[in-house]
């Protein structure tokens, strides 16, 4: 269930109000990812991912750096993360991303074993979870993943709009 912060201001609920106040608190840590992809020229996504509370690996994208379609800031948060803890089960890690995740993120997102991913808008183009396809839903999976989309999801577009106009500019 999604609600907006006034909502969740006047919820009773108040393990809501705190879930979705935590949610956007990682989700501008994500988003402070994506502006360092956006000051070096890259699609600016950013992901972190927290384990008990804490941030245990962020990311942004460097596709073009890296000249590698798999320099994305998921797939490089979940090495990172895999890394720290010295497993590559990630469970009961939340992963934010300033965009939605990718048929390919979110397929390693499955096989990591993350336990959650918010995002923040939508991606019509490629988008994984909701836009093209949701590939968590796929009958036979041995792992499900909770999806939020929508969280802070006003400052993801405006970044990828700016992005795009200035790329369009050049």
């Amino acid at each position: 269930m999604k609600l907006s912060l006034k909502q969740c201001r006047i919820a009773e609920n108040k393990k809501m109000c705190k879930t979705m106040n935590i949610d956007e608190k990682y989700m501008r840590e994500a988003l402070k990812e994506a502006k360092r992809a956006f000051e070096k020229n890259e699609v600016p996504i950013g992901s972190v991912i927290v384990k008990s509370g804490k941030v245990i690996a962020r990311a942004h994208n460097t596709i073009e750096k890296d000249n590698s379609s798999l320099s994305h800031a998921e797939m490089k948060a979940i090495k990172k993360a895999q890394k720290k803890i010295g497993n590559w089960r990630l469970n009961g890690c939340v992963l934010y991303s300033s965009v939605e995740p990718c048929i390919m993120c979110i397929s390693a997102i499955l096989l990591s074993r993350i336990e959650r991913v918010v995002y923040g808008c939508k991606d019509k183009k490629f988008g994984g979870c909701e836009s093209l396809a949701e590939i968590q839903n796929i009958k036979g999976l041995n792992h499900k993943v909770e999806i939020l989309g929508g969280v802070l999801e006003e400052e993801s577009v405006k970044l990828m709009k700016r992005f795009f106009r200035k790329i369009r500019k050049k």
